[in-house]
Order: C-alpha cells, then structure tokens, then sequence
C-alpha cells in the first residue's frame, strides 16, 4: 500500500494498493476486450458519454476540488481552476466527430474516387503528474477514449483520488466497463505501460528524467509517445509595460499554485534597469497569504512533500552562493496550525545569471528569478539558449517589440501581455525544445492525430470495358 499525504499537515488521507503485474496485465486485457465493441461504437454515441461526463464534472465540482486540495495541497480556488481547465478538453471531446473528419477527392483518375479516415489505435495509456490531478488525465482520456481507443491510466501516486473520482463519473456518463482502467504504482507500473506490446500510444506528463525515459524505452517498443516535460518559462518586461498590470501578472504567475506548474513563469528578465520592478515585486508578492489550501485566505498552499520542499530550499541555497541576492527569502515561513506542513513562501532572487543551478533546473516552487538585459535582442537571446521551450511572454505597449518577440522567440507558447500563454483545447498544448519529445501535442487536433492512425481509401465503381490487361497504376492512368 501507498501512504497519501496531506502536504499541508503530512496526514495520511489515503491508501492506494500497488498494481500487482497480474492486475496490471488484467487492465490491459479488459482495455484490449472493450476496444472492438468500442470502436465500432458510433461516434455519435460516444459524444453523448462526453457531454455527459462534462454535466457530472460540473455536478461534482466542489467535490474533485476539495479531493485535489486535500491530496495535492493547492488552495481551494486553485483547485477548482485545475478541474475547469480539465473540463475544457471534454467539451471540446464532445465534437470528435467534426474533429476526426477525414478528406474526400472526387474523380483523382477516371472514376476513382480517394478518401481519408481515421481510425483509433487500440489500448492507448497515460501516465500523470501529482501538480495537476484533474486536469491532466483529461488531457489524455476524453480525447483518446472519443476517438473509440481504449484506456489505461496511472494517476500520480502522490494524488490520485482525481483520477478515481474522474473515472467513477465517467462510468456514470456511460463509458461501457474496460474502456477505462485505472492501475497504481511507481517505476515498475511506468515500466510495464512502456513494455506492453498490446499498449500502442502513451501520454505523459511529469519530469524531464522519467520523461526521456517513457520516450525511449517506449518508443524502441514501436509506441507512440507525446512526453510533456519540465519547463524554464521567461518573462521579459521592457520599459514601456503597465506597471500595474505586469506586477500583478509576475507575482500570480510566479507564485501561483506554490509555482508547481509547468507553466509557472520561473524567470523575469527586466530590460534597462530593474530596481524599481524588483522594489514593487517584493511589495507584492510578500503580502501574498501562505496557508493551508482548504483556508478561505489562502493565495499558496504547500508544496507536495517534504523532498520537493528541500530540493527547493537546495536550490534557493545554490543562488545565494552563486553570488545571487535574496530580496525575498520564503524558506523559514511557519504557518499556524499546519507547522508540519510543506510550505515556502513567495522567495524573490536577483542577480541571476544562466550559469547558476538555480537558474538550470526547474525549481517547481514558488520562487522567482530576476535577471537583467541591456535590449530586447539580450533578452530573447538569453531564452532562446536556455533548453527548455514550454513558455515565453512579453509585456510591453509596442507591438514592434512584441511582434519581434513573438518572431524570434524560441518557445512554444508564446504571451504577450499575457503571463500563462496556455492554449485553450481548440488549438493544443505545443511546448518544444527540451520540454517535450514526440510528434504530436496534448489535445486540439493534434491530440486527436495522436490518438488516431489515418488511413485512405481508393474506389472505383463503373462498367469496365473488356480488353487486355493493362499494367499502368489505376490512378495513374490519363484518362
């Protein structure tokens, strides 16, 4: 069994029972029996389960929110956004049928006609973080189970009561039995999933180490994989920006959710002087209340566990002795009534340059840096060598400087005056560089050819005259 944690007070909430390699293999097999039925379910009919399962969402709203909370230890508010954003990828499920539309040529040689479809996989799996314990499986499941793939899951162990909740609704929305399969584990269950020859496409999310290692070992096993990994997001702040409203978008998308999101903006970078914006960062972001996530004041929670909070406080460390300088130092917070919980306040460090650890590896807390550029050229020229490509943003009044950002930027997600530059499941989540390795993105349509395989298809249908055999291609045929 795995002990599941409140990260605010280190309370076991929970026990989840480890996967055995039998469990696992009779996860699967149910996923492989369901698939047949299921693909031939008509698409209409799986839409319905779709806009069913979004109905229950929203029914159990509070509840999901409360679970991720008490499990993952973000506020409440934040919570609810994580379940919303989830939400998001269903609705959008729930018009596959447009999205899986394939192509039709009339007449491409005499009477032949050429057309393109797509059909699903098979046993599709996923495989979670703990920072976001809705909205990532429904990234994954909706899309691929809408497309008439079959599915197995592994929740972050950390969280995973979202997940089950999630799979319980979508059971009540009508998902037949084996389509959907929740397993349990750690490294052997990630193994298994990568090893597993009835298995042809993983999703994951998480860290660069284990991300690489689901891509490989995955991909050599003739997978499709789609690694979403770690992230260095920039901001870049030039003269001419709002004051107000940048600060403001800086210390929410710096400290927000305890900075455990792969889009957390990590690194500011202030073109021209930058002690001013410092001055006003700190005034802001050490007003922020750090609390416990169920608390009506609470803007951070804790981070997940007691190794995430060292490694972080290592890090902050690391800067300090690099030569960098603490302008807000969150490491000594004590919170009443939660003193054994994993919490960091909003830490504010400056002076950084890209040869500090601290400035290489993703912190994934709620520390920002702050670095210095004499141009706008400078500046993009320090995110383009960083190796990570989730997210970059801009703020400024001159849509000459935005539009060379958005031109030269090497990121995937790209915001201008916009801090958190994530697509909305029309279009798809299109991290590059170090942060992700595959062919296809989460969700929109590239999600959708990622959970699908295109086949085309060539007919003929007319009276053919008799006559003596000819050699020529069909469709290559003059007339």
């Amino acid at each position: 069994m795995i002990d599941v944690l409140n990260p605010a007070t280190q309370e076991v909430v929970s026990q989840i029972p480890l996967t055995t390699n039998e469990e696992f293999k009779a996860a699967v097999s149910a996923a492989k029996q369901a698939y047949p039925l299921w693909r031939n379910t008509p698409v209409t009919t799986r839409q319905r389960v779709m806009f069913k399962l979004q109905e229950l969402i929203r029914r159990d709203m509070d509840k999901l929110a409360v679970n991720i909370t008490t499990e993952q230890g973000k506020t409440l508010k934040d919570a609810h956004g994580d379940v919303f954003r989830g939400l998001e990828v269903v609705e959008h499920a729930c018009g596959m049928a447009t999205l899986q539309m394939g192509e039709f040529v009339s007449n491409v040689a005499s009477g032949i006609d050429t057309y393109s479809v797509r059909e699903p996989l098979g046993v599709c799996a996923g495989i979670c973080p703990f920072n976001f314990p809705a909205m990532i499986p429904l990234w994954m499941f909706p899309v691929a189970v809408t497309c008439g793939n079959t599915f197995v899951l592994k929740p972050s162990e950390k969280d995973p009561g979202a997940s089950v909740m999630l799979a319980e609704l979508a059971m009540e929305a009508g998902l037949p039995k084996g389509v959907l399969n929740i397993v349990h584990g750690t490294h052997d269950i990630v193994n298994a999933i990568c090893d597993d020859e009835d298995i042809k496409a993983i999703s994951f999310v998480g860290s660069n180490t284990a991300g690489m290692h689901i891509y490989g070992r995955g991909a050599a096993k003739g997978k499709r994989v789609q690694s979403n990994m770690g992230a260095k997001n920039h901001a870049i702040v030039l003269p001419d920006a709002n004051i107000d409203a940048t600060l403001n978008a800086l210390v929410a998308a710096g400290f927000g959710a305890a900075g455990q999101r792969c889009m957390a903006l990590s690194t500011v970078i202030f073109v021209g002087d930058s002690k001013f914006w410092e001055d006003k960062l700190v005034e802001r972001a050490k007003v922020l209340k750090v609390n416990g996530g169920l608390e009506p004041d609470a803007d951070l929670g804790p981070v997940i566990s007691k190794l995430a909070k060292e490694r972080i406080h290592r890090l902050i460390q690391n800067g300090v002795d690099s030569g960098a300088k603490l302008l807000l130092d969150g490491r000594n917070i004590v919170v009443p009534k939660y003193e054994n919980g994993n919490f960091i306040g909003p830490t504010l460090i400056t002076g950084v340059t890209p040869d500090m650890e601290c400035y290489k590896e993703e912190i994934f807390g709620p520390v920002l840096l702050a670095m210095q550029a004499d141009s706008l050229d400078d500046a993009i020229s320090i995110v383009n060598r960083n190796k990570y490509g989730n997210g970059a943003s801009i703020f400024t009044s001159s849509g000459v400087a935005a539009r060379k950002f958005q031109a030269e930027t090497e990121a995937g997600q790209v915001g201008i005056n916009v801090p958190i530059p994530v697509p909305l499941p029309f279009f798809s989540f299109t991290g590059n560089k170090a942060s992700f390795a595959g062919d296809l993105n989460f969700y929109g349509k590239a999600g959708v050819n990622f959970f699908t395989q295109i086949k085309t298809v060539t007919q003929q249908w007319k009276d053919l005259p008799s006559g003596a055999v000819n050699l020529a291609m069909p469709t290559s045929q003059k007339s």
